[in-house]
């Protein structure tokens, strides 16, 4: 072959390539970018799914992932769990729902667990304590008391001072959950003293003896009275605004699955947790 005839060639090969190249940059830009634009909105909305708020740097969540969770948080968090679920393919949640102080009672005698969520943090503190959590916990809700009575009220109750009254049955949690420790700052507050019927290990107990008719009213969160508005009703109390609980959360220390553990936590405290989280009655941080 001439030296001519390859020069000629490659002159030919050079300007198609720019032609390809001046032909693709037309296509981008008449299209006003929006292809790339679709690209980095997918990204951007699938690492909003995965609970980083859109920084793409949240772990990847796969396999099972198990959460011990106060008993307050049983409606939102099974909910959640089908969310984070959908989010992330091949995860599987397992809930362990209880009184904060058992769970943490657990957690500490090497119960297998990826994530404590408690209702106080001085049951997270236990665990923290003992070198159980990875990484500070987050606050990611708070929650307040109310009185749970039977539909219609039939003993009247209308505060607190009524529960101290002549024939009034009342259920509170344990002062060791948080349901119970924030009942007794409550009452102390008021300036009261009441013996309960019955102390219960975590709230859903507590709540339980309403609906059954075992007791005429009980100290428990606002968020159990709204997940039972159809057999309970609630009366708010003045004194229930020196006893806020804050909701802490953390990945634990020794979880068989880190990745998913750190996810998890990341997507409780993204938008759409807390808005599941605060239509059920909790309060923003």
């Amino acid at each position: 072959m001439s030296t001519r005839t390859t020069a000629t060639r490659r002159v030919a090969v050079a300007a198609a390539a720019a032609l390809a190249l001046s032909l693709g940059a037309t296509a981008c830009g008449s299209d006003g970018g929006k292809a790339s634009g679709s690209a980095s909105s997918a990204a951007g909305a699938a690492a909003t799914a995965s609970g980083d708020g859109g920084t793409g740097n949240a772990p990847k969540a796969k396999g099972a992932v198990t959460v011990f969770a106060a008993a307050s948080l049983k409606e939102t968090f099974t909910e959640l769990g089908k969310k984070f679920e959908a989010a992330n393919p091949g995860t599987k949640v397992t809930f362990n729902f209880g009184g904060s102080s058992a769970l943490a009672t657990s957690i500490n005698s090497g119960a297998p667990a990826d994530v404590f969520a408690a209702a106080s943090p001085a049951t997270m503190k236990t665990v923290t304590d003992a070198g159980g959590a990875s990484g500070a916990p987050k606050t990611f809700v708070k929650n307040t008391l109310t009185i749970a009575v039977p539909k219609g009220d039939p003993k009247h109750i209308a505060g607190l001072k009524d529960l101290t009254g002549s024939g009034v049955k009342v259920a509170l949690c344990a002062k060791e959950v948080p349901c119970g420790a924030a009942a007794l700052t409550a009452l102390k507050a008021a300036g009261l003293n009441l013996t309960p019927v019955t102390l219960e290990q975590d709230v859903k107990g507590a709540l339980t003896k309403v609906e059954l008719g075992e007791v005429d009213a009980a100290l428990v969160y606002k968020t159990d009275v709204q997940a039972d508005a159809a057999k309970i009703d609630g009366v708010d109390f003045p004194e229930a605004d020196k006893a806020v609980n804050d909701y802490p959360i953390a990945a634990l220390a020794k979880a068989p699955n880190k990745d998913g553990a750190a996810a998890f936590v990341a997507y409780i405290q993204s938008p759409e947790a807390k808005q599941v989280l605060t239509a059920a009655g909790f309060q923003a941080p």
